[in-house]
């Protein structure tokens, strides 16, 4: 029996969350399914051991995205608390704890060294909403294409920004699926984007920290995310949000296509569009990186596809980030092209 339960345990005199399986291994974590004691409720329970300084920046990060989001977003994965362990010790992590545990974790990011004790073990530990649905590859691709759930998924997608949040790892592996157990006849599932360890939250600027911050003007310089989603000037590592809006367009394009492709890892299929040079497929945005003026087939697979959604996937693939629409113009014209056009087909 695996030692786990125990560890939960300490978090109070009395045990507070069983867990049950292991539903998913991350780059720098393993998640559990798991339930709480008192009422039986599931959540899903992340643990990242905080062995290395980038595993440490990565938790923190996550840390500080999720708990900026202050008013809890349905289409965010909610974190219930956050619990620092370390051996034997276990204390509830709060952001702007003064805990000597947590300023040793922050001075660690910092730094880029470990400041703790390397032979202690250091552990953080999220719990979450459990998402019942799998990701958004798992869901989609189990189930025939269904027109209201792809406007649903496009509408529910273009958040992001109004939170002062610019994502960076955009996927379908970091879309969840929530589905709702009120009224399952009629209602579309929610999707929670999860996976926030690249996350940057943008804060405003020091002259005037009363005005908004505009997440298209916080310029970011590591080259970070997943090779198939990520936009051109990403690789080239001078980006900003509009790197998201990218991410959205390929996932988008792929989700009303159903274009798949075979990870060489994990052997999974998964939902991306991609450029083809001959046997070989190529991320979109490394071809644009190599060829901005490039032409993108769209649609590759259908007959046709909505004149209006066509052109908004190719603004949002665009290789000029400023050629792309901002999240807000995004969401008027997906509502728009969803509810105007009613015939439109999948």
């Amino acid at each position: 029996p695996s030692p786990e339960p125990l560890i939960l345990k300490m978090v109070s005199s009395q045990p507070k969350y069983d867990l049950i399986r292991e539903v998913g291994r991350g780059s720098y974590g393993v998640v559990y399914e798991a339930v709480v004691r008192k009422t039986s409720a599931r959540v899903a329970v992340k643990k990242i051991r905080c062995h290395a300084p980038e595993n440490v920046e990565l938790a923190l990060r996550e840390f500080w995205a999720l708990s900026s989001i202050k008013s809890q977003h349905p289409n965010v994965i909610h974190l219930e608390e956050c619990i620092l362990q370390k051996d034997g010790m276990v204390q509830k992590m709060s952001h702007g704890s003064s805990s000597s545990l947590y300023l040793q974790l922050v001075e660690t990011s910092l730094k880029g060294e470990i400041v703790f004790d390397p032979r202690s073990a250091y552990y953080l530990w999220f719990v979450m909403d459990f998402c019942d649905g799998g990701d958004m590859n798992e869901y989609l691709l189990s189930r025939k294409p269904n027109r209201k759930t792809n406007t649903s998924f496009m509408l529910q997608l273009t958040f992001l920004h109004k939170n002062q949040i610019i994502h960076r790892d955009l996927k379908p592996d970091n879309i969840l699926i929530s589905q709702s157990r009120m009224d399952a006849s009629d209602s579309e599932p929610t999707l929670k984007v999860a996976d926030f360890g690249l996350s940057k939250v943008c804060s405003a600027s020091g002259q005037n920290p009363e005005e908004p911050v505009n997440v298209n003007k916080c310029f970011l310089s590591t080259a970070c995310g997943t090779d198939f989603y990520m936009a051109p000037e990403v690789w080239e590592g001078h980006y900003t949000a509009k790197a998201d809006i990218f991410a959205l367009g390929i996932i988008i394009w792929a989700m009303l296509e159903r274009i798949t492709f075979i990870d060489t890892e994990t052997k999974k299929e998964l939902l991306g569009s991609y450029v083809k040079q001959g046997t070989v497929i190529v991320p979109v945005g490394e071809a644009l990186l190599e060829n901005p003026k490039m032409e993108l087939l769209i649609p590759v697979k259908k007959k046709s596809m909505n004149a209006q959604m066509k052109q908004l996937i190719k603004e949002m693939l665009a290789a000029n980030p400023q050629d792309r629409p901002d999240a807000f113009e995004l969401e008027l014209r997906l509502v728009n092209i969803a509810f105007k056009d009613s015939s439109w087909d999948t």
